[in-house]
């Protein structure tokens, strides 16, 4: 299935977001997978989202990866399908699922900032979002 507005619902495209972190290093670790499933099964913004659909929703991620146009087609998607007030609990969960595994990796942080970037993410507003994440997922 490949990634095309028409097919997303808001729900699919902050999925997808997740997913696009995660997959930024070329592997999906177990932590941010157990990290994506835990945001879906307890965040209001996926009350009404079909879990089959998360493998769908993940190869059309992984197709996106293996295009050269992939991440304009991302962005695109987004553009289309996630309404504004949603941009930065998009960003949210992204640096959730980032963070998850205990570091967060060049290309994670490249997508992150393109992301802040394509979904007009105050820097002040990114920081403190940022920090929320870290302060989330610290160690004992």
């Amino acid at each position: 299935m490949s990634l095309h507005p028409n097919d997303y619902s808001p729900a699919d495209t902050l999925v997808a977001l997740m997913i696009a972190i995660s997959a930024s290093d070329e592997r999906i670790g177990t932590s941010e997978l157990v990290t994506i499933e835990r945001i879906i099964n307890h965040l209001p913004a996926f009350a009404d989202f079909d879990m089959s659909r998360l493998k769908d929703i993940s190869n059309g991620v992984f197709d996106l990866y293996a295009d050269e146009d992939g991440l304009d087609i991302l962005w695109e998607v987004v553009r289309t399908t996630l309404p504004e007030r949603l941009f930065e609990t998009a960003y949210a969960m992204a640096c959730d699922v980032a963070v998850a595994d205990g570091r967060v990796l060049e290309s994670e942080l490249q997508l992150l900032e393109e992301m802040r970037h394509q979904l007009n993410i105050d820097r002040l507003a990114a920081a403190a979002i940022e920090r929320g994440a870290r302060a989330r997922h610290m160690t004992v």
